[in-house]
Parts: C-alpha cells; structure tokens; sequence
C-alpha cells in the first residue's frame, strides 16, 4: 500500500509539473505574442507618422525640421526631415544644431535650482545680493526684488525697445540684403558689438548705464504681475554666474549637458562644431548667423537628439527620479508658482520656475522663436510623454502655422 501510494504521489508530482510547465510555456508564448503584436502596432504608428511629416514637409513651409517623442525612459522616436543647407542638399537630421531661442529659458530654471540645491543661493534672496550693480524700479525704490519674481516673470522689469536693438551681433561682417530688411533689428550690429553678459546687463538696467531707460520698468510694484520678461531671464543667468564664481555656460555645462551626455550643446559657436550647424532660412532666402548678448535667454545651440535627453529627464524629475536635480528641486520646478491675478490675458496658463504650464492640456515646457529658428518643447503631466519641434524657417506663407501644429500634432500620437 505505501509503495502504491508513493508511486500516486510520484504521479500527481508529475503531473502537476508538466501542466506548470505547460502553462509557463502558454505564459511566455502569450507574452511574445503579445510583445510582438506591441512592435507591430508601433511599427504600424511610426510609419505612419513618417507618411504623415514627410507629407507636411512637402508643402514647402520649412526647409528643414526634427520631430521628437519621448517618454519616461527614452527617446522612442527622433526624425530629421528636409536640408539643414538647401544649396549644397545636405539633410536636416537629428544631429544637425540650431539656436533653440526661447526654449534655452528651461536650462536657467534649471540651473537656478541646481544652484539652490548646491546652496549658493535661495530663489527668494534680494537679486543686488549678487550682482556687481545695482537694480531698482525707479518708482519703488524700497521694494525687493527677488530671483524668483525673475524666474516666474513678475519682477516688472520688461523688455524694451532699445533691448531689442542691442542684443544681437551679427556673427560675421556682413550687408543684409534688400529683401531681408524686415529683419534689420536683428542685423543692425557688428561683430564687434560683442560684450560680456555682465556688461551688458550693467548697460540695461544700471541707472545711468548706456542702454537704460525707465521704461525697463513696468509701472506697478515687483511680484504683481506676471509679464514675460527676456532681459528678467539673462539677469537670472548672470545672478547664477556670480552666486557660482562661474561663467554661466561653463556652469550649465558642467551641471547639465555633461551629465546627460549632451554632446553637442553649447552656447557659442566657438564650443560647438559648426560644420552641423544649419543655415537659417526666412521661407526661401537664407538669414546671416547672429549673436546674442543675452544669451541665457534664447541662445542655446543643440541638436534634436540632445534634447530628447533633457526633456527624457525632465519627465523622469516629475516623477521623482531626476538625474540634474533632486525630487524636491523638480518639485519646485514644475509646480505652478503664482495665483490666477497673477495673469492679465492668459486663462488655464501658470507658471514654474522658466517653465510654461498650459493647465487645460495638462503640459509643462516653453516655445521659441528667433530669426530662422521656431521651437517647441512640452510633457504632458498624465501620460509622461513628450515632443520636440525644431524648425530652421521663418515663413510668411499663408498655411505656415497650419502646417507647424500639423507636425505638433502628428506627433502626439504617442502622447
């Protein structure tokens, strides 16, 4: 009887066995199936996304563009289109490095935060504790301004018309064509405008300095009102050169685009290989390389691909695991800072720290626009994904916006 029963134990044990091991088998086969229904659907999607863009790019609008998405964890799609140099027909890809004007803004808020974390200064510090001059709204002399009124465009300091004409220097010597004399704000200064950040924040906004004038104030008190503000964000870069003893592109260098690998970003030509670099182009007429003298506020130089980098770990600092920053430092970077009087004509709209908040469609990130360059560069807060436009093209055709928020919204297909 034992031997039976032993032998019925041994027989169930086996059997038990095979069916696990039947059914771990009908597990895996169901998950390869399942993984391989998963790269055909995105297979399917990609390719539909390219029809989609290179139909876009076939209406003429931009001579060259990258489409980014990215998630969590990765960049899971980065696509070139159209010439970096129509001329000479070399393509527009992911590596190719263009200004990304306003959408530098992001690397100051950033930057402000890594320097607040290293504990060289607190957001809600007087801004003269760190500059060499003196900032004051002529009409409230007594009232403090504070880094974070520049970072969330509250400070009342505003831009001017003598700041839009002092702060681009032509890259090289050159004479603007007939047809291109909409753009001579842009071109009216030499090479040799060239300056320093620091000397010329002192011109703008030093009582006395060569570029001043009081309406670089608003009339209204610092931390009423939200006005955005370019020259408010170059002050921030030059605040975090003195609270750091360190240029402001050599801090946002060794504290950002190192440690994300991002390669091929800089801020002045000189640190970047110019051989990648696209032309600029209004419609079809090719714009001159300039310079800006406020270059924290809109004169990043990067690739599509770096990019994808940042914007992957902006999305991993929402949730938590951040490389740049710590959980508490993205917290503050993202969360909306101000309250709804705050804002005159923007509804469902808030601000972070150099981030834009369009709260209807739940995503954080900034544009940008300067001669030859439109940017775009959002996450949305719920799925945790998100896209990058770069264009080389200003354009005055009829359909150009069309066709800009087709592309934006060819790309949301994975959001």
């Amino acid at each position: 009887m034992k031997n039976i029963q032993s032998l019925i134990r041994t027989m169930k044990n086996t059997i038990l066995i095979l069916s696990l091991t039947v059914c771990f088998a009908c597990q895996n086969c169901k998950k390869k199936t399942s993984a391989s229904n998963k790269e055909k659907q995105t297979d399917a999607t990609i390719s539909a996304i390219d029809k989609e863009l290179d139909s876009l790019y076939n209406t003429g609008i931009f001579n060259g563009f990258t489409a980014t998405i990215v998630d969590s964890t990765e960049i899971v799609y980065n696509k070139g289109f159209g010439y970096a140099d129509v001329v000479n027909k070399k393509a527009y890809t992911e590596h190719t490095i263009i200004n990304i004007a306003s959408v530098s803004k992001l690397f100051i808020g950033v930057g402000l935060l890594k320097a607040q974390e290293m504990s060289l200064l607190d957001l809600d510090d007087p801004i003269n504790n760190y500059l060499p001059f003196k900032v004051v709204h002529p009409s409230y002399p007594d009232e403090i301004i504070t880094i974070r009124q520049l970072a969330t465009h509250t400070s009342a300091i505003v831009d001017t018309e003598i700041y839009m004409e002092t702060a681009y220097a032509n890259k090289d010597t050159i004479t603007l064509a007939e047809n291109l004399k909409r753009y001579t704000t842009y071109y009216q200064n030499s090479p040799s405008h060239w300056m320093p950040l620091a000397e010329y924040m002192d011109k703008i906004l030093r009582q006395g300095g060569e570029y001043y004038t009081p309406s670089v104030f608003a009339d209204r008190k610092p931390g009423a009102q939200y006005e955005y503000s370019n020259i408010g964000a170059a002050l921030c870069g030059l605040i975090i050169e003195y609270a750091a003893k360190k240029p402001f592109n050599k801090f946002t260098k060794e504290h950002i685009f190192e440690p994300l690998a991002m390669l091929s970003t800089a801020w002045f030509f000189e640190e970047v290989d110019m051989t990648n670099y696209s032309k600029l182009y209004y419609d079809e007429l090719e714009l001159p390389y300039y310079k800006i003298l406020s270059y924290p506020d809109g004169g990043l130089i990067t690739s599509s691909t770096d990019m994808g980098k940042f914007l992957t770990d902006l999305i991993k600092g929402y949730s938590g695991n951040g490389t740049i920053l710590s959980s508490p430092g993205y917290e503050e970077l993202f969360k909306s800072q101000l309250d709804e009087s705050a804002f005159e004509k923007k509804k469902n709209y808030n601000v972070g720290i150099f981030t834009e908040k369009e709260l209807t469609y739940n995503v954080i990130g900034h544009t940008g626009g300067d001669p030859g360059t439109n940017t775009m560069l959002f996450f949305n807060t719920k799925t945790k994904k998100g896209r990058i436009f770069i264009a080389n093209t200003d354009s005055k055709k009829e359909n150009s916006d069309a066709v800009m928020w087709g592309i934006w919204d060819t790309i949301g297909e994975f959001n």
